[in-house]
């Protein structure tokens, strides 16, 4: 990669916040309280996907049953509960001040939406560090595509100077379709085994990034 010119867009939730044990217990709330058995954070990081949807009907979830907002809305209130226990990844801060210091613009995707992930990116005291902060207009997380389209548009950088930087095969997916660079790092949502098979380079640490860009 070896590029200074190189603009970095990070995926936040997984990749730079570890949220994952947040994402399992707030499932696990809602399958206990209607009498179904819990999914451990292995099978979680097996099946997880986007569209979400797609992964709730995976671990079972019938809507013809239960409404997909109400059972999404019942998700997001139990996460957001939790998210205040979700702290950085362990080497993320180091690694975004390194970027940070080298120069190298910074922004954060996520499918969060964008007014919480702007409050939960300024709790964790990072906000300084970045260029831009895009995340989705609502709470069901369908695809980050459209949004990573105006976020590009807005760094006002050429799709093949961006690294995308995520934890699932969606961001590569995202960085395909925009014609970015991307690389996946295996410690948030989905296995390091999914990863490697999407084609995309996959690293198991983010503290092995910054040499990948010959820094």
């Amino acid at each position: 990669m070896n590029d200074n010119h190189q603009t970095i867009i990070w995926d936040w939730n997984g990749t730079l916040l570890n949220d994952v044990d947040q994402c399992v217990d707030s499932m696990n709330t809602m399958l206990l309280k209607r009498q179904r058995s819990p999914i451990s954070r292995k099978k979680y990081s097996e099946i997880f996907t986007f569209p979400v949807k797609e992964y709730y009907e995976t671990i079972g979830w019938d809507f013809n049953k239960e409404s997909w907002d109400e059972i999404a809305n019942e998700f997001m209130q139990l996460y957001f509960s939790k998210l205040g226990t979700a702290g950085l990844h362990e080497e993320a801060l180091p690694v975004i001040e390194y970027f940070h210091k080298k120069n190298y613009p910074q922004a954060i995707l996520s499918a969060m939406e964008h007014n919480a992930l702007v409050s939960a990116i300024k709790e964790r005291g990072i906000l300084q560090y970045f260029d831009q902060i895009a995340g989705i207009e609502d709470h069901f997380a369908h695809s980050k595509i459209e949004v990573a389209r105006k976020l590009i548009h807005n760094l006002k950088a050429a799709s093949g100077e961006i690294t995308m930087i995520g934890d699932t095969i969606h961001d590569y997916e995202v960085a395909k379709e925009l014609g970015c660079q991307c690389i996946l790092v295996a410690i948030g949502h989905q296995t390091y085994e999914r990863l490697k098979k999407s084609g995309c380079q996959v690293v198991k640490e983010l503290n092995e990034i910054p040499g990948l860009f010959g820094i």
